[in-house]
Parts: C-alpha cells; structure tokens; sequence
C-alpha cells in the first residue's frame, strides 16, 4: 500500500450514512463530492418475483394509476423528449403533496402559472420544488407520490 492508500481521509461513518440514504430511498448508487474528495456509494439491484426492481424510470404504471395520469402506451423515454415534459432537474424521491396528508401541488386537469410550485423533489435532505416551467395545463402526472426520481426523468406534461 502506498501512502495514499493509509490515508484517513475515507470517512466510514459517511458512507454508512450514504449507504442508508440509499436503502431510505430505494436508488441505485449515489456520489457525493467535499473538500476535493469524492464518495460514490452503489448496489446491484436484482429483480425479484415478489417484488420489482427500483429503475432509474417506472417502466409499468401501478395498477390503481389512471390512463388520464400515466399513459401505458408512451414509454417514459419518449415522455421526456415530449415539448410539455417537465422533468427531473436531480435524483432525488418526488412528492406531489408539501407535506404527508395535504392536498397535491396540482393533479391532470389544473390549470398552471408559470414559477407555480409542481411537486417537491428531496434530495440528500433538502427539499426542492419543482415550479412549472411554462403556463398551461397538466395532462399527464408521471410519478407516484414517494417515488424515487432520476435526473432528467419525465415528472408530469404541461400543455
């Protein structure tokens, strides 16, 4: 080992803590960057019959999600290259409510101004709302409540 290798500057407690928000949020991996040093924390995630496997987009819409809310027939791909898609700015778990038991930001059919508050996306933390890029109409809500949220990934369509 050289001298680099001896170094105590990999602090365990923080990726014990890194490897927690991973298991709290259900991402895949998660890289953090302080003082010039740089921790990426990740797992294998392998599907199993009981239960799917959390993917960087939802690939199958839950069984109580409305056609109004999730279109089956457009993958989340080409969701994201839509004119109207609002999409992720972080990885992170989006909320469409500000707190547990209100009311939703918004849901299909609500009319939008343009800087209104959309949903929440928390990340490390934080919470960071998602205001509405242009005026309009939410036709479609991309994501469920709680769920985890990739960068760039199609969060609701505003037309």
């Amino acid at each position: 080992m050289n001298e680099k290798s001896k170094s105590p500057l990999i602090d365990e407690d923080a990726i014990r803590g890194l490897a927690e928000v991973l298991n709290d949020t259900g991402l895949s991996e998660i890289e953090v960057e302080q003082k010039g040093l740089r921790i990426r924390v990740a797992r294998n995630v392998t599907a199993t019959v009981s239960a799917p496997a959390p993917a960087p987009a939802p690939a199958a819409a839950p069984a109580e999600t409305t056609p109004a809310q999730k279109p089956a027939a457009d993958p989340d791909a080409d969701l994201a290259t839509h004119p109207g898609a609002v999409t992720s700015p972080m990885v992170g778990t989006a909320y469409r409510a500000p707190e547990p038991g209100a009311a939703p930001f918004v849901e299909v059919g609500t009319t939008v101004e343009r800087g209104q508050t959309l949903m929440i996306v928390e990340a490390m933390k934080t919470m960071n709302h998602i205001p509405a890029p242009r005026a309009g109409t939410v036709t479609a809500i991309l994501v469920e409540n709680g769920q985890p949220v990739e960068y760039g990934e199609p969060l609701m369509i505003i037309e």
